[in-house]
């Protein structure tokens, strides 16, 4: 009886064994085949071989400086630009390697000895996930299912991927493109964005503890952020070094020292209201959305700026545009201290408008009202007038901006009615910087800020050129009158018949200061000093329709009448064909169109526009040259004196606005100053041989601007902000700005050697009042 029963327990015990591993191979055979139907797409299409070729990502495009700095980026959802294998340090990749996936190079996609680990520890000593694996996920899996079955569904399709992607790519490939598309944060989509917005530098230049903080943030990026929890990131990055030192890649004391660091994370948020260019950037926008409209892809459809990793090769040198925000920067913060110490309600019951009645103020304040974003929004939502109305008399939290901060912007209670009249209370700017002799814009700066001025006076605003349109004048009149700048001419009163303009009376414009002085002016001196009587001879001489006729051919395009008035600058202008226009001077007398644009590339590098340059002879080298000393008289005695910092320096008036400029150039400059009546816009513009600058300073509306010319005039409002600009650029000597002269013709039939004792010009300059009398 005995015996038969040990029989029965060995048997039992046979059967156990093999029931073990008819289950243990049913088990294996049953993954195998959730592994195979996976393959086959059985529970949903696997990506093709040419999806897994080109998997898609959405790029943004990239702005390049032609310095080959970024100046921004056009994107919706995702600021990436990729990056090559080669750009990024190894540093960041020995993080990457010993933190996330330490057998990354031994196995094929899936890492056995780190799933079974994973399974006999349920995960405690860390997952199974490789890099591979990780990048399908990100890839192919929009978002983890909350269903187990399915998200284990999930998992087999990113382990089968994962092999798939083994086999498409090398172990280098798959590493750059894993870092270029996770997402870290705050628009850092992909490591070229998390390099720039964490540290302000390009992955290349990244150091151990930064690409340690990175490759830490992969874990879990909105979790491990170092803008939210510093200390937790903090204690993020030191376990990745501490990951570095176990598998060698740096040493123990490296380790020790590392950990010891504190995090320097210097954060650019990257946007499109902020950083450098924004108004530039604003107008790179709507251009090439009109050059997608025109050049379509080769299948019909239409490029996307902010998905297609479009690369858009610029002429702006982010050196010179960081110079010219800068000189804006400062110059207005002081001139705007100015205006609201002369403008408080207490001196100025209209402020901040002058010379205006309540009746006209509230016109103003209405059409303020009708084309502002609240009016839009509003009456898009249905609104009626009247709701609409009331609601910009209902006061509200808001942030605006503030010269006094360092973020210039503060939070107030105000109506949105107040907050129009506030806004209207500031002066805006605008300029551009160009070379010439190829037409590159080399800096644009629209406006004061941005996010809260997006009207760009650069290219949107047209406002009065005052003096700055009497050399087109002094041009035509020495092209066909072949006048030279010694030729002489009487500073008297001077009339226009009537039936030579079409008004009822004849035109005879006044000197700034009323006066005539009876003298004789080379033209010149009489330009240097802005002699109104000199430039109604010479229009009246030449015709109105010789002047249209070369201002057309500079480049301006706006309406101009062919009336004796445009001599002072009644026509409206912007900056943007103002500097065109002066170029030709420099350019001896070849008009450059103005180019933003030289390369347009796709993702691959493929190049889809490649600029051709517009030009035109417009005047004759000895013409031009003409012009240009003529010119130089502004700075040499002129208006513009105060550009060699021997001006003013006894006058408490200029303290703030002018005598805190020490400029003291000595190199030849050539430029004209214009002010237009009542003060409302003040010019500047500026040349030396191999770059021109044009400023406009000016208020929103007219009606705003300084009671008196001493600050109202352009060499008060504008011309400091070229010479703040020029003394920056002067400072880089790689940026190539001349000091020389001007490049002067071998053969010159005109006279420009004016030696006579009255053609020196003045040593103080006139305050000019360009515009003093426009009654005709």
């Amino acid at each position: 009886m005995t015996k038969v029963v040990k029989k029965k327990k060995h048997t039992n015990f046979f059967a156990f064994i093999k029931w073990f591993w008819i289950l243990f191979a049913a088990g294996i055979l049953s993954i195998a085949l959730l592994f195979l139907l996976a393959s086959w797409g059985a529970f949903d299409p696997l990506p093709t071989f040419e999806v897994l070729e080109n998997p898609q990502t959405n790029l943004a495009t990239e702005i390049i400086s032609s310095d080959a700095k970024t100046l921004g980026k056009f994107y919706l959802d995702d600021n990436r630009t990729p990056v090559k294998y080669e750009d990024l340090p190894q540093n960041l990749i020995h993080a990457l390697v010993a933190t996330e996936d330490a057998r990354y190079y031994e196995h094929s996609g899936i890492d056995a000895w780190g799933t079974l680990r994973a399974i006999a520890y349920l995960g405690s000593k860390g997952g199974a996930s490789t890099i591979s694996q990780q990048l399908s996920k990100l890839l192919f899996t929009e978002r983890a299912s909350a269903s187990s079955l399915d998200r284990i569904i999930q998992k087999i399709k990113e382990w089968v991927i994962a092999t798939r992607l083994e086999r498409q790519y090398t172990k280098e490939e798959i590493l750059v493109m894993y870092m270029n598309i996770y997402d870290f944060g705050f628009n850092a989509d992909g490591i070229r964005s998390a390099s720039r917005i964490y540290f302000g530098k390009e992955p290349k230049d990244l150091k151990i503890e930064e690409s340690a903080m990175l490759v830490g943030m992969l874990k879990n990026s909105s979790l491990y952020n170092p803008i939210r929890r510093e200390q937790l990131v903090l204690n993020r990055r030191n376990t990745v070094i501490g990951q570095m030192a176990k598998y060698d890649f740096i040493t123990e004391k490296q380790k020790d020292s590392l950990q010891g660091l504190k995090m320097d994370v210097n954060f650019n948020p990257e946007s499109h209201r902020e950083g450098l260019a924004t108004y530039f950037r604003m107008y790179l926008q709507g251009y090439l959305n009109r050059w997608i409209a025109q050049n379509p892809k080769p299948d019909g459809t239409k490029y996307n700026i902010y998905l297609d990793g479009l690369k858009v090769y610029t002429t702006i040198d982010s050196r010179m545009q960081q110079h010219a925000e800068e000189a804006v920067q400062e110059h207005m913060k002081r001139l705007q201290k100015e205006f609201f110490v002369q403008n408080t309600p207490e001196r100025n019951k209209t402020a901040p408008f002058l010379e205006l009645n309540q009746d006209e103020i509230a016109q103003i304040l209405e059409r303020g009202m009708k084309t502002s974003d609240r009016w839009r929004k509003l009456k898009a939502q249905g609104k009626s007038e009247k709701e609409i109305r009331e609601s910009f008399t209902v006061k509200t939290e808001m942030t605006v901006f503030d010269w006094n901060r360092d973020t210039q912007e503060k939070d107030t209670i105000m109506t949105p009615l107040d907050s129009i009249r506030y806004y209207k209370s500031f002066l805006r700017t605008a300029m551009m910087s160009m070379e010439p002799q190829t037409g590159h814009v080399k800096a644009w700066v629209g406006g004061l800020n941005y996010k809260h001025f997006q009207y760009d006076n650069v290219i949107q605003g047209a406002r009065q050129a005052g003096s700055t349109f009497k050399p087109f004048v002094y041009a035509a009149a020495i092209d066909q009158l072949r006048l030279s700048p010694c030729d002489e001419f009487p500073d008297t009163q001077y009339c226009i018949e009537a039936e030579k303009h079409g008004n009822p009376e004849a035109w005879c414009p006044k000197n700034s200061d009323g006066k005539y002085s009876g003298n004789l002016y080379t033209l010149k001196r009489a330009l240097a000093n802005s002699v109104n009587t000199v430039t109604a001879q010479l229009i009246d001489r030449v015709g109105p329709k010789a002047v249209v006729s070369i201002v057309k051919n500079l480049g301006l395009s706006g309406d101009i009448p062919e009336v004796p008035s445009i001599a002072l600058g009644t026509p409206d202008i912007n900056v943007y064909e103002m500097v065109g226009a002066y170029g030709v001077f420099a350019n001896q007398g070849v008009y450059v169109k103005p180019v933003m644009v030289t390369r347009i590339e796709d993702k691959n590098g493929t190049v889809l526009y490649e600029y051709v340059p517009e030009t035109k002879d417009v005047l004759s080298k000895e013409v031009a040259y003409a012009m240009v000393n003529v010119l130089e008289g502004v700075t040499e005695g002129g208006s513009g004196t105060r550009l060699r910092g021997n001006y003013a320096k006894d006058q408490t008036l200029y303290k703030e606005i002018i005598t805190g400029y020490p400029y003291e150039f000595t190199n030849p400059i050539a430029g004209k100053t214009g002010t237009t009546q009542n003060q409302s816009d003040g010019w500047f513009m500026g040349m030396v041989p191999n770059l021109v600058t044009g400023v406009w300073v000016g208020g929103e509306d007219r009606a705003t601007h300084f009671r008196t010319i001493n600050y109202g005039q352009g060499a008060s409002m504008a011309l400091p902000i070229w010479g703040l600009y020029m003394k920056k650029n002067y400072a880089v000597d790689e940026l190539g700005i001349s000091k020389a002269e001007f490049t002067k013709p071998e053969e010159m039939s005109l006279n420009v050697d004016c030696n006579k004792p009255n053609d020196s010009l003045d040593s103080t300059p006139a305050i000019e009042d360009d515009l003093d009398d426009l009654d005709f």
